[in-house]
């Protein structure tokens, strides 16, 4: 009695990981490819942001004066 409840159970837990699994991998179905647009164009903003920030007046000597004093530097 003991075994036949335990293969039951055992079929009943397989059973509903199956079905978990294929639920889970129905509900992802497409999303990939808007995932990685999104993702795309975040990264797109970023970039134009920082490149804005970089060639800006201020960032653009700070980061000259950066590099003269490091070519200036006594070795």
């Amino acid at each position: 009695m003991y075994q036949a409840v335990r293969a039951r159970l055992g079929a009943l837990v397989c059973g509903a990981r199956t079905e978990l699994r294929r639920r889970v991998a129905g509900q992802d179905a497409g999303m990939v490819t808007s995932e990685y647009a999104m993702g795309i164009v975040a990264a797109v903003a970023f970039a134009v942001v920082l490149y804005k920030v970089v060639t800006s007046g201020t960032v653009s000597a700070e980061l000259q004066g950066i590099v003269k004093r490091a070519l200036d530097a006594r070795m």
